[in-house]
């Protein structure tokens, strides 16, 4: 990141290889429309190249990273909610068709239930689903997400342990 500060397009270029799919995944799991994920995803490239001075030497590029990704979703589903025009259909779609799964019953059953937790996940509040996301999925401790999220390690920890209680309540009938 630092010969990225200092304007090199080769590390940079580097550096979005490094990072543009599980870019491109956290967004996604958090906007629920593949095709916005990757346009998001390559926003947050363009802002890191032009936020690029705003990096402090020796902090995590990670969260610092993360957190312009998860702004740029929570901007994105703010504004779809002011748009009521907006087709929900077309906003939910989630790439985990059942018809896809070839394997037979079984894999039927897990596409089942593949498909009942995404919708699940996706009926979380976005505060919730954000702090989720991030903790199982990305893998980020409680003090990156709380950077990325610009909170508390307290909040996050609650945050979670309530998305999961959700979780928990919703897909009890399912599973």
């Amino acid at each position: 990141m630092e010969r990225v500060r200092a304007g090199d397009e080769e590390a940079f270029a580097a550096l979005m290889g490094r990072w543009e799919r599980p870019v491109k995944s956290l967004v996604a799991r958090i906007v629920l429309n593949a095709s916005e994920a990757e346009e998001l995803a390559q926003e947050a490239f363009v802002r890191l190249w032009r936020r690029r001075e705003d990096f402090r030497p020796g902090a995590e590029f990670r969260p610092w990273l993360l957190a312009i990704a998860v702004n740029l979703a929570r901007n994105r589903l703010r504004w779809w909610r002011r748009r009521p025009s907006v087709d929900l259909d077309a906003w939910l779609e989630s790439g985990g068709d059942a018809a896809d799964v070839a394997g037979g019953a079984g894999a039927l059953e897990r596409a089942e239930r593949v498909g009942a937790v995404q919708a699940a996940v996706a009926a979380l509040p976005a505060d919730l689903r954000e702090a989720l996301v991030l903790f199982e999925f990305e893998d980020l401790s409680q003090g990156e997400i709380a950077a990325v999220l610009g909170t508390t390690p307290k909040a996050v920890e609650s945050r979670v342990a309530r998305a999961r209680e959700k979780l928990r309540r919703t897909l009890r009938p399912a599973l």
